[in-house]
This record gives structure tokens, C-alpha cells and sequence, in this order.
């Protein structure tokens, strides 16, 4: 079965086993994750990697996504870090083009963007940033570079660019702090290492990443799991050195998408714990090959697991191996997860500003999972079951606390609240206890009062991925299935199978640009239209 029957199969609701069998085997044939390209990504290696082979197919693509307003990527604040790449390797390209056919069509498409820029720039509250990672050091870098990279033009015979030549770049706004990109800066200049997970927007320091002190490729060869990072490491010892390891890695990577590349790669284990668990949990229960259970558990070291090589483990990875090796029946005591234990709740990694619903929902289900497997067995030494169920009673109270007033929950690490609302719901429903239960009845109050007149569910527009998470959060929290309820599954189904296949879809997960997760989601919609036909559990089912 191909990756196109597989999709078939989703949609018209043949055999959802079969499909989920494909889908297994799919992380096997692309073990580096499937992954949509990034237009930040993208633009960076435009820049950093001329060299490297599909160049002018980057330059392509950069051209064909722009949207007829001039910027790329989300609504809002999200069309910020891609458009500003985006535009900063527009004019990068004009440093370096000749007068020729294609100039034209450049200098149009920089001038639209950084219209588009000065539009958005103008109007930036504090609050229409995005939580996503690195933001403020990418916006202070590229600010820097397009107004550097402008001044270089000044020669220029351009007139589509000679406004914006004279003006420079559009501006942050006076209450942003460029402060991180500067010791950032510093630190790399007095050859101090930066905290691995900076390693991930290695770009934002331009030449000066070059080499940079404690970055070492990964066995893959990349930098921080990220082309633009690898890019900016390797330097100019890219197009010296075709036989590098980390060239082979960004060779690797724009051949998988024809030039165009993702924010993140590889993104293996993060990939691999999240397909598993959706599928098991909904009651696929697909073939899950050997070795696949064998690297999930190779994967976790004393701080847990990363979501791939050249990252730091995290505990949102971690937690959901953890999950999913429980559900595979292999038992495994969350002792690593203590390692991002704080007062109140669990980080995503430690010295992480702010927090993340989902992240503690991943958490409490693991320890949940954990308490119910040592249940059946003789107590593992690794974990009392005390501290194990009084970590549980801490995460469902702090969890209930999160909830919006209206229901819902809202997350660092995805655009939409549908994929918070069913992290939490679906933990609270199976280990939250009696602090949960109405917690999880605000959250199916408000997936009914937000379902779309047809059918679908979308924080934006209805998408497959959303309404995905809307009918599981139905279906899989014990929900009555009283008339409103049966009403809402039904047209949900009925939009999925008309829209399942739909592309393409839109990117709605944070990393540096919004990306989305193929294999991911495609088991998410899977795992809905399964349990769609299957009808509702139980009221007291635990998974």
C-alpha cells in the first residue's frame, strides 16, 4: 500500500487497520520524519548555502508562496519570522545577481514583502508574537541583516527598491528587546558553548556560527536537527568539502523535497511516540515491528529522550515514549521525567520560560500509565507508587487550572486550541480523578459550541487535523452520547471523509516557522475516523 492508498484508505473508511499498518511501516521507510518545508528554513539556506544543490529551486519556491499581500506563513503574528527570512534571501539574491530576466521579478517580490513587513511591524503589540521558539533572536537577526543588506544596495540601478534604500529596513517596534541575540552574540564571539538547544536557530548568529564552540554534528551530521543551523556551522567549509558530513546531511535533506527544506530534521523519536500512541490509544492496535519498540526504548537515557539526534531530551518526548511504550506493553518507570520537575509542574526542559498544557498532559498521562501498569505487577524500585500518584494529583489540579473560562486550553507548542484541549481532556478523563471531571466537561462544552456549521472544527478555517482532535475528544472521554453529542460525531465524520485528503493542509505546530507533521497527523485523522465508526466508549473507559 503506497502512501496515496494509505490516504485513500483513511478517508473512505476501508480498512483502518490496514492503513494503520502502512502508516507504521512509513516511519521505517523515512526515518527522519515526514515533514512539511518551512519558508524560514527555506530562506536561510538560500543565504547561508548558495552552494548546495537546488538553489534556484529554493528561490522558486520562496517566489511561488508568497501571498498576494506580500508575506508568508500564518495569520497575524505568525506571517513575522517567515516573511522576514523570506525577504532578508530576496534581497541577498540581488547582492549577488546580475542584471537579468529574473532581477525583475525579485526586486517585485522584496518590495512586497517588506511593504507587508512595515504594515505588520507598525501595528505589533507584544501579544501578536507568537510563543514560538527563538522568536525574539530570528526577529532581531534578520531585522539587522535586511537593514545591513539594504544599505549594500545603495549603488543599485533598482527602482523598486530605491524607497526602501533610502529608508532601510522596517523597524522593531520600541518595546522589543534584542538583549538574548547580542549575549548570544557575545558568548559566541569569547567561544563560550551556548545551551545545546540554542544550537537549533544556530543561524541567528550569521558568519559568527561558523564553527561554533560545543556544536558537533550529530550522527546524522546536523547541527541542532536543523539545515539552517548545519548551514550556518559549516560555513564556508560547505562548498569546500562536499564529503562532510554535515554537507552529506543537507544534501540528504533537499533531495528528500526537491530544494525546499523543514525547520526540523530529523525528527525520529518525537515522530515514532506520537503515531504509536494515537493509533494503540484509539484502538488500532497496528503492527508495531520489533525494532521499533527496541530504538523507543534505546532512545531513553537518564534525562530522558531527545526528539532527535543533535537535541536536548525533553520532557514532552519523553513522556510520550513513556505513554507509548506502556500502551505497546512494555513497562518503563518515569524516573527521567524527574528531571523537569518543578514546584508547580513539569518543564518542557529546564530553565524554560513560561510552560506548555500539553507538555504536563503528556506528563500526567505517562505517570498515569506507570500507576496503572505497576498495579498489576510487583511495585518497580525505580518509582515509588506514593511519589508516582502524588505527581499525578499535582499535574490534574495545576492542568484544571490552566483551562480557559470557557473550556478550552491553549498551547506554546501548537497554533491551534484543539490540540491542547484534547492533550488535557483526554489525561484528565483516564488519571484526573474527580479534580478532572469537570474540567473535562468544559472541555466537551466547548468542542460542541465551536463545531462549524459544517461540520468541521478550525481555530482559523475547519481543517481535518483540528476536527481530528475535536471528535476525539468526544469520543475518547467517556463522554454520554446524548443527541447533541451524537449529532456533533456525526457531521464531524461526515466532513472528515469528504476532507481527510484535502491539500494542502495547513501548517498549525510551532517550531521556528509553523510546520506540520504528516505522519502525525495522518494518524490523528485515522485514529478519528476509526473511532468515529467503532461509537463511543463507555463512560468509565480508561485506555
Amino acid at each position: 500500500m503506497t502512501v496515496d492508498d494509505r490516504a485513500t484508505a483513511t478517508s473512505t473508511g476501508a480498512d483502518h487497520r490496514a492503513a494503520a499498518n502502512e502508516l507504521v511501516r512509513s516511519l521505517i521507510r523515512e526515518p527522519w520524519g515526514q515533514v512539511s518545508p518551512s519558508v524560514y528554513e527555506t530562506a536561510r539556506l538560500v543565504v547561508l548555502a548558495p552552494w548546495l544543490t537546488g538553489h534556484g529551486r529554493r528561490i522558486a519556491y520562496l517566489l511561488e508562496s508568497q501571498r498576494p499581500d506580500g508575506g508568508w506563513g500564518g495569520p497575524g503574528g505568525y506571517a513575522l519570522v517567515p516573511t522576514l527570512s523570506a525577504a532578508d534571501a530576496l534581497i541577498a539574491c540581488l547582492e549577488r545577481a546580475p542584471d537579468g530576466p529574473d532581477r525583475a521579478a525579485l526586486e517585485r517580490a522584496a518590495d512586497r514583502a517588506l511593504g507587508m513587513l512595515a504594515r505588520l511591524l507598525a501595528r505589533l503589540a507584544p501579544a501578536d508574537v507568537p510563543d514560538m521558539p527563538a522568536a525574539d533572536v530570528i526577529m532581531a537577526s534578520l531585522t539587522g541583516s535586511i537593514d545591513d543588506r539594504l544599505r549594500g544596495l545603495r549603488d543599485s540601478s533598482s527602482t523598486v527598491l530605491r524607497d526602501w534604500v533610502r529608508r532601510g529596513a522596517p523597524a522593531l517596534p520600541a518595546w522589543f528587546d534584542g538583549g538574548r541575540l547580542a549575549a548570544v552574540l557575545a558568548a559566541l564571539d569569547a567561544g563560550v558553548p551556548l545551551p545545546v538547544k540554542l544550537f537549533h536557530a544556530l543561524e541567528v548568529a550569521g558568519p559568527a556560527g561558523a564553527g561554533a564552540a560545543g556544536a558537533h554534528p550529530a550522527p546524522t551530521g546536523a547541527i541542532g536537527a536543523a539545515p539552517a543551523a548545519t548551514a550556518a556551522w559549516l560555513g564556508d567549509a560547505g562548498a569546500a568539502d562536499p564529503g562532510h558530513p554535515a554537507r552529506r546531511f543537507l544534501e540528504t535533506v533537499v533531495r528528500s523535497q526537491g530544494g525546499p527544506v523543514p525547520c526540523g530534521v530529523p525528527v525520529t523519536m518525537f515522530e515514532r511516540s506520537w503515531v504509536l500512541g494515537t493509533l494503540v490509544r484509539a484502538g488500532l492496535s497496528p503492527d508495531v515491528p520489533a525494532e521499533l519498540v527496541t530504538e523507543l526504548l534505546a532512545g531513553l537515557g537518564p534525562e530522558g529522550t531527545p526528539a532527535a539526534a543533535g537535541l536536548p531530551a525533553d520532557a514532552d518526548t519523553t513522556a510520550m515514549t513513556l505513554y507509548s511504550l506502556s500502551l505497546l506493553g512494555v513497562r518503563c518507570a518515569p524516573t527521567s521525567l524527574l528531571h523537569y520537575e518543578t514546584d508547580t509542574h513539569f518543564c518542557t526542559w529546564p530553565g524554560e520560560d513560561g510552560h506548555s498544557a500539553s507538555v504536563n498532559a503528556h506528563v500526567l498521562s505517562a505517570f498515569g500509565r506507570y500507576l496503572k501498569d505497576i498495579g498489576t505487577g510487583s511495585p518497580d524500585p525505580g518509582m515509588s507508587v506514593q511519589h508516582s500518584s502524588g505527581i499525578v494529583r499535582k499535574l490534574s489540579s495545576w492542568l484544571c487550572d490552566q483551562q480557559h473560562e470557557e473550556g478550552s486550553w491553549h498551547d506554546r507548542w501548537h497554533a491551534s486550541p484543539y490540540y491542547a484541549t484534547v492533550s488535557c481532556a483526554l489525561a484528565l478523563a483516564e488519571f484526573g480523578g474527580d479534580a478532572g471531571r469537570d474540567a473535562v466537561a468544559g472541555a466537551i462544552r466547548w468542542v460542541l459550541a465551536t463545531q462549524r456549521s459544517d461540520g468541521s472544527w478550525g481555530a482559523w478555517n475547519g481543517t481535518a487535523e483540528e476536527t481530528a482532535y475535536a471528535l476525539q475528544t468526544l469520543l475518547l472521554t467517556g463522554t454520554n452520547a446524548d443527541s447533541a453529542v451524537a449529532r456533533a460525531v456525526t457531521d464531524g465524520r461526515r466532513w472528515l471523509l469528504r476532507s481527510a485528503d484535502d491539500e494542502p493542509r495547513p501548517a498549525l505546530w510551532h517550531d521556528k516557522d509553523l510546520y506540520h507533521p504528516t505522519a502525525i497527523v495522518d494518524a490523528e485523522i485515522l485514529a478519528a475516523l476509526h473511532l468515529t465508526r467503532r461509537g463511543f466508549a463507555p463512560k468509565d473507559r480508561r485506555l
